[in-house]
């Protein structure tokens, strides 16, 4: 066997005890359960010829726990009597769904205790200990070409699933559904890679040969040939950290939208700059630039304006505005520096306040 086949096998080994798959079920009736899911099997009441309206009824509504998704997740914390996990936020994002997980054929109640308000990232908490944890790695040390290999439930049926490719990319920009309607949400410096993802393998882990955990495997894009989007594990990392302390994942807030800079917007704004966060609203109906009663409102930072450093710390194309706010505090006063009218230089100070 060759040296590097076994690596992959001994890192699945290490990994995968650690892995598992995220029950979704709701309360609905009977006649309803064939439209939520193809994979599921279903049944359609059939009545009595001699049922009376009244029995008719109370039969209609009643209600069956079914399954209606899944996903995955991986265990990351364990003590004596519960035990943490880490998914994505869009597979536990609906409030009246229900959560469990399954573990060796053993199917656990999970409550979402925090989700992060800038990432696709969740915790889920089981009261059950002594389960085996996952090793973190460092994603800021994954380079482009590297092996990865993706563990989840594909399809939200066949669990412990293994595929494996390489890192296509680094910090990439992309917007991804949430899992229902219009609702998207911007990723930022995300991994790319080729790795075969299927639907039910988000929240599970993207681990490199030694089976350390580097990413968390969240997006695919629909009709292209193995293109694959993982958040970067030390993201999380911060989360776990927050939730061990505070019982929640806090974020800094600022309160305003923006894009970086580039050559279009640069031209376009006649901006004598070559970096920056713009401050502009987005295309959605009654969008804002600045929220108002924001940190960024009080501090008078104004639409157009063009934030080119924090703390005296250039922004750039690998440094994005939100990415240098997560590594400072709730609570924390930080020097603005923009550029107003495509020339002025401004300075002002902001008190960064939690992200509800």
């Amino acid at each position: 066997m060759l040296n590097e086949e076994k690596n992959i096998i001994d890192a699945v080994k290490k990994a995968s005890p650690s892995v598992v798959s995220v029950i979704i079920s709701k309360h609905i009736p009977k006649a309803k359960r064939m439209f939520l899911s193809p994979l599921i099997p279903f049944e359609i009441p059939m009545p009595n010829e001699g049922e009376d309206k009244k029995e008719k009824e109370e039969n209609h509504d009643k209600k069956q726990h079914v399954q209606i998704g899944g996903g995955s997740g991986f265990i990351v914390n364990s003590n004596n009597d519960h035990s943490f996990i880490l998914t994505n936020k869009h597979v536990v994002h609906d409030h009246d769904a229900e959560y469990s997980v399954l573990i060796d054929d053993q199917e656990y109640e999970a409550q979402v205790i925090s989700v992060d308000p800038l990432n696709d990232i969740a915790m889920l908490k089981i009261k059950v200990g002594g389960l085996p944890t996952i090793k973190l790695g460092n994603s800021s040390k994954v380079e482009i070409g590297q092996t990865v290999i993706a563990i989840g439930t594909a399809l939200g049926m066949f669990t412990n699933t293994v595929s494996k490719g390489i890192v296509s990319g680094l910090a990439r920009r992309i917007a991804a559904s949430l899992g229902t309607g219009e609702e998207t949400e911007v990723l930022r410096g995300v991994i790319q890679t080729d790795v075969a993802i299927n639907q039910g393998n988000s929240g599970g882990p993207l681990i490199n040969t030694e089976g350390e955990v580097i990413g968390i495997n969240t997006a695919i894009i629909f009709g292209a040939q193995n293109i694959g989007f993982a958040l970067p594990i030390n993201w999380a990392k911060k989360d776990m950290d927050d939730i061990l302390k505070y019982g929640k994942i806090e974020r800094p807030y600022l309160g305003l939208r923006y894009m970086m800079l580039n050559k279009k917007l640069k031209e376009q704004y006649e901006l004598n700059a070559e970096a920056g966060a713009l401050i502009i609203k987005d295309h959605l109906p009654n969008s804002q630039a600045i929220m108002k009663g924001s940190p960024a409102e009080k501090a008078g930072i104004k639409e157009n304006d063009l934030i080119v450093a924090v703390n005296g710390k250039q922004l750039d194309e690998k440094m994005e505005l939100a990415d240098l706010i997560q590594e400072f505090k709730i609570g924390d006063e930080v020097e603005m520096t923009l550029l107003r009218n495509g020339k002025e230089t401004v300075k002002t100070k902001v008190k960064l306040e939690e992200m509800k």
